[in-house]
Protein backbone atom coordinates (compact mmCIF):
# COMPACT_ATOMS: atom_id res chain seq x y z
CA UNK A 1 0.00 0.00 0.00
CA UNK A 2 0.75 3.61 -0.98
CA UNK A 3 1.46 6.60 1.81
CA UNK A 4 1.42 4.36 5.04
CA UNK A 5 2.28 6.14 7.93
CA UNK A 6 6.04 6.28 9.27
CA UNK A 7 7.73 4.41 11.64
CA UNK A 8 7.69 7.17 14.48
CA UNK A 9 4.43 7.37 15.03
CA UNK A 10 1.42 4.52 16.09
CA UNK A 11 0.27 1.45 13.92
CA UNK A 12 -3.35 2.16 11.70
CA UNK A 13 -5.63 -0.63 10.83
CA UNK A 14 -8.38 0.20 9.26
CA UNK A 15 -11.53 -2.37 9.41
CA UNK A 16 -14.20 -1.49 5.94
CA UNK A 17 -16.85 -4.11 7.31
CA UNK A 18 -19.24 -4.95 3.50
CA UNK A 19 -21.97 -6.51 2.37
CA UNK A 20 -22.48 -6.38 -1.49
CA UNK A 21 -20.24 -3.50 -2.13
CA UNK A 22 -19.00 -3.56 -5.14
CA UNK A 23 -19.95 -0.28 -6.27
CA UNK A 24 -18.65 1.49 -3.10
CA UNK A 25 -15.65 -0.84 -1.96
CA UNK A 26 -12.70 1.07 -4.07
CA UNK A 27 -13.54 4.17 -3.13
CA UNK A 28 -13.75 3.04 0.13
CA UNK A 29 -10.34 1.35 0.44
CA UNK A 30 -8.33 4.03 -1.65
CA UNK A 31 -9.63 6.63 1.01
CA UNK A 32 -7.60 5.05 4.12
CA UNK A 33 -4.77 3.98 2.15
CA UNK A 34 -2.67 5.61 4.58
CA UNK A 35 -3.32 2.79 7.00
CA UNK A 36 -0.44 0.49 8.07
CA UNK A 37 -3.61 -2.59 7.39
CA UNK A 38 -6.48 -2.30 5.78
CA UNK A 39 -8.71 -4.92 6.30
CA UNK A 40 -12.51 -5.67 5.07
CA UNK A 41 -15.14 -7.68 7.01
CA UNK A 42 -17.69 -9.17 4.56
CA UNK A 43 -20.59 -11.06 5.15
CA UNK A 44 -20.24 -13.48 2.27
CA UNK A 45 -21.44 -11.09 -0.48
CA UNK A 46 -22.57 -12.10 -3.56
CA UNK A 47 -21.57 -9.79 -5.73
CA UNK A 48 -17.84 -8.73 -7.27
CA UNK A 49 -16.98 -7.27 -3.76
CA UNK A 50 -14.10 -9.74 -2.86
CA UNK A 51 -13.21 -9.25 -6.71
CA UNK A 52 -12.25 -5.04 -6.56
CA UNK A 53 -11.06 -5.67 -2.69
CA UNK A 54 -8.76 -8.07 -3.03
CA UNK A 55 -6.05 -6.42 -5.11
CA UNK A 56 -6.25 -3.69 -2.82
CA UNK A 57 -6.60 -4.80 1.13
CA UNK A 58 -4.00 -6.48 3.42
CA UNK A 59 -6.82 -9.09 4.82
CA UNK A 60 -10.21 -9.94 3.39
CA UNK A 61 -12.14 -11.99 6.11
CA UNK A 62 -15.38 -13.55 6.10
CA UNK A 63 -18.48 -14.07 8.71
CA UNK A 64 -22.11 -14.60 8.71
CA UNK A 65 -24.35 -11.64 9.39
CA UNK A 66 -25.74 -11.03 12.35
CA UNK A 67 -26.02 -7.66 13.03
CA UNK A 68 -23.42 -4.44 12.78
CA UNK A 69 -22.16 -4.24 16.75
CA UNK A 70 -21.04 -8.10 16.39
CA UNK A 71 -19.34 -8.30 13.07
CA UNK A 72 -17.35 -5.20 13.76
CA UNK A 73 -16.76 -6.58 17.44
CA UNK A 74 -15.86 -9.73 15.98
CA UNK A 75 -13.28 -8.19 13.15
CA UNK A 76 -11.36 -5.36 16.02
CA UNK A 77 -9.59 -8.18 18.08
CA UNK A 78 -8.37 -9.37 15.08
CA UNK A 79 -6.50 -6.38 13.93
CA UNK A 80 -2.92 -6.38 13.82
CA UNK A 81 -2.44 -2.79 15.08
CA UNK A 82 -3.37 -0.65 18.04
CA UNK A 83 -5.12 2.01 16.47
CA UNK A 84 -8.31 1.36 14.14
CA UNK A 85 -10.45 3.75 11.93
CA UNK A 86 -13.04 1.93 10.82
CA UNK A 87 -15.44 3.14 7.84
CA UNK A 88 -18.57 1.86 6.27
CA UNK A 89 -18.43 1.02 2.49
CA UNK A 90 -20.29 4.26 1.93
CA UNK A 91 -18.00 6.75 3.57
CA UNK A 92 -14.94 8.60 2.33
CA UNK A 93 -12.27 9.97 4.76
CA UNK A 94 -11.15 13.47 3.37
CA UNK A 95 -8.14 14.55 2.71
CA UNK A 96 -8.03 16.81 6.14
CA UNK A 97 -9.71 14.03 8.33
CA UNK A 98 -6.57 11.76 7.26
CA UNK A 99 -4.20 14.89 7.86
CA UNK A 100 -5.34 14.74 11.64
CA UNK A 101 -5.69 11.06 12.00
CA UNK A 102 -2.31 11.31 11.01
CA UNK A 103 -1.06 14.12 13.67
CA UNK A 104 -2.93 12.18 16.22
CA UNK A 105 -1.14 8.69 15.72
CA UNK A 106 2.28 10.95 15.29
CA UNK A 107 2.17 13.30 18.50
CA UNK A 108 0.22 11.14 20.60
CA UNK A 109 -2.66 11.33 22.45
CA UNK A 110 -4.71 11.14 26.41
CA UNK A 111 -7.73 9.67 24.24
CA UNK A 112 -8.93 6.37 23.92
CA UNK A 113 -11.31 7.33 20.89
CA UNK A 114 -12.75 10.44 18.79
CA UNK A 115 -15.63 11.18 17.98
CA UNK A 116 -16.20 12.07 13.63
CA UNK A 117 -18.87 14.21 12.63
CA UNK A 118 -20.41 13.08 9.32
CA UNK A 119 -21.25 15.29 5.98
CA UNK A 120 -24.38 12.83 4.71
CA UNK A 121 -25.41 12.85 1.58
CA UNK A 122 -29.07 11.07 0.48
CA UNK A 123 -29.87 10.78 -3.14
CA UNK A 124 -26.79 12.92 -4.36
CA UNK A 125 -28.20 15.94 -2.60
CA UNK A 126 -26.09 17.07 0.36
CA UNK A 127 -28.72 16.87 3.86
CA UNK A 128 -27.77 20.36 6.00
CA UNK A 129 -30.48 19.63 8.66
CA UNK A 130 -33.57 16.95 8.83
CA UNK A 131 -32.08 15.48 12.16
CA UNK A 132 -29.17 14.89 10.71
CA UNK A 133 -27.04 18.02 10.92
CA UNK A 134 -25.97 16.52 14.58
CA UNK A 135 -24.83 13.23 13.19
CA UNK A 136 -21.38 11.94 15.20
CA UNK A 137 -20.00 8.58 15.33
CA UNK A 138 -16.86 6.68 16.72
CA UNK A 139 -14.72 5.51 14.58
CA UNK A 140 -10.72 6.35 15.13
CA UNK A 141 -10.31 4.29 18.63
CA UNK A 142 -7.90 2.35 20.37
CA UNK A 143 -8.48 -1.84 19.77
CA UNK A 144 -7.78 -3.08 23.42
CA UNK A 145 -9.80 -0.15 24.91
CA UNK A 146 -13.24 0.12 23.02
CA UNK A 147 -15.85 -2.02 21.59
CA UNK A 148 -19.42 -1.75 20.12
CA UNK A 149 -22.53 -1.69 23.21
CA UNK A 150 -24.95 -5.22 22.81
CA UNK A 151 -27.51 -3.26 20.20
CA UNK A 152 -29.16 -4.49 17.58
CA UNK A 153 -29.12 -1.29 15.39
CA UNK A 154 -27.30 1.77 15.96
CA UNK A 155 -24.67 0.75 18.71
CA UNK A 156 -22.04 3.02 19.93
CA UNK A 157 -18.70 2.38 20.91
CA UNK A 158 -17.97 1.70 24.47
CA UNK A 159 -14.75 2.52 26.00
CA UNK A 160 -12.40 2.21 29.29
CA UNK A 161 -11.06 5.71 28.29
CA UNK A 162 -12.08 9.06 27.51
CA UNK A 163 -13.34 9.83 23.92
CA UNK A 164 -12.61 13.34 22.33
CA UNK A 165 -13.58 14.81 19.20
CA UNK A 166 -12.21 15.31 15.65
CA UNK A 167 -12.40 18.77 13.88
CA UNK A 168 -12.99 17.33 10.49
CA UNK A 169 -15.87 15.77 8.73
CA UNK A 170 -16.32 12.01 7.47
CA UNK A 171 -18.10 12.21 3.93
CA UNK A 172 -21.17 9.83 4.00
CA UNK A 173 -22.89 9.22 1.07
CA UNK A 174 -26.02 7.32 2.31
CA UNK A 175 -28.49 6.24 -0.20
CA UNK A 176 -28.59 6.80 -4.23
CA UNK A 177 -32.63 6.27 -4.40
CA UNK A 178 -35.82 6.38 -2.16
CA UNK A 179 -35.77 2.41 -2.54
CA UNK A 180 -32.65 1.80 -0.76
CA UNK A 181 -33.59 4.02 2.17
CA UNK A 182 -36.71 2.08 2.71
CA UNK A 183 -35.26 -1.05 2.44
CA UNK A 184 -32.80 -0.39 4.88
CA UNK A 185 -35.54 1.29 7.25
CA UNK A 186 -37.33 -1.93 6.98
CA UNK A 187 -34.43 -3.69 7.82
CA UNK A 188 -32.87 -1.82 10.49
CA UNK A 189 -36.76 -1.89 11.91
CA UNK A 190 -36.95 -5.77 12.24
CA UNK A 191 -33.18 -5.78 14.52
CA UNK A 192 -35.31 -2.72 16.80
CA UNK A 193 -37.86 -4.56 17.04
CA UNK A 194 -35.55 -7.07 19.26
CA UNK A 195 -33.93 -4.49 21.18
CA UNK A 196 -37.29 -3.10 22.03
CA UNK A 197 -38.74 -6.26 23.22
CA UNK A 198 -38.10 -5.30 26.62
CA UNK A 199 -38.08 -1.76 26.52
CA UNK A 200 -41.78 -1.92 25.86
CA UNK A 201 -44.97 -3.77 27.59
CA UNK A 202 -48.04 -2.87 25.95
CA UNK A 203 -47.97 -1.70 22.06
CA UNK A 204 -50.87 0.78 22.67
CA UNK A 205 -52.03 3.74 19.44
CA UNK A 206 -49.44 6.01 21.20
CA UNK A 207 -47.06 3.60 19.43
CA UNK A 208 -48.23 2.87 16.60
CA UNK A 209 -50.01 6.37 15.58
CA UNK A 210 -48.92 9.11 17.53
CA UNK A 211 -45.06 8.38 17.86
CA UNK A 212 -44.55 8.14 13.81
CA UNK A 213 -46.67 11.21 13.90
CA UNK A 214 -44.21 13.33 16.67
CA UNK A 215 -41.54 11.72 14.29
CA UNK A 216 -42.37 13.28 11.07
CA UNK A 217 -42.91 16.52 12.65
CA UNK A 218 -39.64 16.20 14.59
CA UNK A 219 -37.27 15.81 11.62
CA UNK A 220 -39.39 17.85 9.44
CA UNK A 221 -40.22 21.03 11.13
CA UNK A 222 -38.14 20.97 14.62
CA UNK A 223 -34.90 19.54 13.03
CA UNK A 224 -35.71 21.76 9.69
CA UNK A 225 -35.62 19.34 7.38
CA UNK A 226 -38.54 21.75 5.48
CA UNK A 227 -35.23 23.74 4.40
CA UNK A 228 -33.63 20.43 2.58
CA UNK A 229 -36.68 20.38 0.19
CA UNK A 230 -37.98 17.41 -1.66
CA UNK A 231 -34.88 15.65 0.16
CA UNK A 232 -35.54 16.63 3.58
CA UNK A 233 -39.32 15.58 3.25
CA UNK A 234 -38.35 11.87 2.69
CA UNK A 235 -36.37 11.47 5.04
CA UNK A 236 -39.08 12.75 7.44
CA UNK A 237 -41.79 10.45 6.07
CA UNK A 238 -39.48 7.35 6.13
CA UNK A 239 -38.23 8.55 9.75
CA UNK A 240 -41.85 8.25 10.90
CA UNK A 241 -42.55 4.83 8.66
CA UNK A 242 -39.38 3.53 10.97
CA UNK A 243 -41.27 4.11 13.94
CA UNK A 244 -44.46 2.55 12.61
CA UNK A 245 -42.21 -0.58 11.17
CA UNK A 246 -40.76 -0.80 14.48
CA UNK A 247 -44.05 -1.89 16.47
CA UNK A 248 -45.77 -3.69 13.65
CA UNK A 249 -42.53 -5.75 13.84
CA UNK A 250 -42.58 -6.19 17.49
CA UNK A 251 -45.88 -7.11 17.56
CA UNK A 252 -45.52 -9.73 14.83
CA UNK A 253 -42.68 -10.90 16.89
CA UNK A 254 -44.49 -11.77 20.50
CA UNK A 255 -47.64 -13.23 18.23
CA UNK A 256 -44.83 -15.57 16.62
CA UNK A 257 -43.65 -16.59 19.90
CA UNK A 258 -47.22 -17.17 20.85
CA UNK A 259 -46.69 -14.47 23.24
CA UNK A 260 -50.46 -11.99 23.52
CA UNK A 261 -49.22 -9.90 25.88
CA UNK A 262 -49.33 -5.95 24.57
CA UNK A 263 -50.61 -7.20 20.90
Amino acid sequence: MLMKLSDNMERLTAIIPTGNEEHNIVDAIKSVDFADEIMVVDSFSTDNTIKFAKPLADKILQREYENSALQKNWAIPQAQHSWIILIDADERITKELKNEIINILKEGTKYSGFWIKRENYFMEKRVRFSGWQGDSVIRLFKRDECKYEDKHVHAEIISSGKIGNLKHKLIHNTFISKQAYLKKIERYAKWQSKDYEKKVTLITPYHTIAKPIIRFIKHYFFQLGILDGYVGLIISLYQAKAVKLRYKYLKEQRNGKGNKKGC
